[in-house]
């Protein structure tokens, strides 16, 4: 799934490329994503709207309209935010592992543009949505996420608070929580566990007050170094021209289960924590 930096990198990307433009027509190959509006409806109020601007909150990418209405988008598990250029070739990608041509039959909705450029989603697994809305909605949808971790607002004080409130989770668990902390997942909860030489596994009452300094840093460096490098393709993540992002060799435990430790040599350990992935290494981690 896209977190935090991959989310950051396409925004920055898009924020670029679509400020300014206005839609034109759309095509909707899977009506889902766009519930509850249909094809007919969202294409009616989608025409003629000019981008404002592109940002983000938590994973959500907001592309924000004139005319007090928001396109607010989810990628889930395999979406994928492809802009097309007018008159250029179409963009070679991977989905699901394989070379695609972009649009591909994974391709769920095109936004075009006037001056000829669109958007593409797609999304292999069909979790990913796409809503049209106003101000009041957006705000709704945005408001139950916590604290930005990239924020002047994420301070050690609050993480501590924010660890104390829930001493008897699982560290991981309380990391994933997208109420506290906006934008973890799975990659960098993990490797913020590793450069924090923390046990995702441990519970949150057993840090201590440097241990709890420690994963606060790491937590802002990771994500800072990952959007550096244009986040992680592990999977399907891709930029938004198609390429992919280049934090795989940096990855220290994430999708390294059974090869060595980078630092001690120790083979990775993989387990299952509350229906989670969950990767780290048994001797640098206490």
């Amino acid at each position: 799934m896209p977190e935090l930096p991959e989310v950051e990198t396409i925004v920055r990307q898009l924020d670029h490329r679509l400020t300014g433009l206005v839609f034109g027509q759309t095509e909707i190959s899977y009506p889902k994503i766009i519930s509850p509006l249909s094809p007919t409806g969202f294409a009616k109020k989608l025409v003629g709207q000019e981008v404002l601007r592109v940002y983000r909150r938590a994973k959500i990418i907001i592309i924000e309209l004139s005319g007090d209405q928001s396109i607010l988008i989810h990628l889930k598990m395999t979406g994928q935010l492809i802009f097309q250029p007018a008159k250029t070739s179409p963009v070679n990608l991977i989905v699901g592992g394989h070379p695609q041509t972009d649009p591909s039959k994974h391709t769920r909705a095109i936004l075009s543009f006037r001056d000829g450029s669109s958007l593409r989603f797609n999304d292999l697994r069909k979790f990913g949505w796409l809503k049209l809305v106003n101000q009041e909605t957006r705000e709704k949808i945005l408001a139950p996420h916590g604290v930005e971790p990239l924020t002047k607002n994420f301070t050690t004080k609050l993480f501590a608070e924010l660890v104390a409130r829930y001493l008897k989770r699982k560290i991981k668990q309380l990391l994933l929580d997208q109420t506290l902390v906006a934008g973890l997942g799975n990659i960098y909860v993990d490797e913020a566990c590793f450069r924090a030489k923390i046990l995702p596994t441990r519970t949150a009452q057993t840090l201590t007050h440097s241990e709890t300094t420690a994963l606060h840093r790491e937590i802002i460096a990771v994500l800072k170094h990952s959007i550096k490098k244009k986040g992680t393709s592990a999977r399907n993540y891709v930029i938004s021209d198609g390429t992919k992002g280049g934090f795989v060799p940096y990855l220290n435990v994430y999708g390294r289960g059974g090869l060595p430790c980078k630092t001690c040599g120790t083979p990775i350990n993989k387990i299952k924590l509350n229906g989670r992935g969950t990767h780290f290494c048994p001797k640098c981690q206490k």
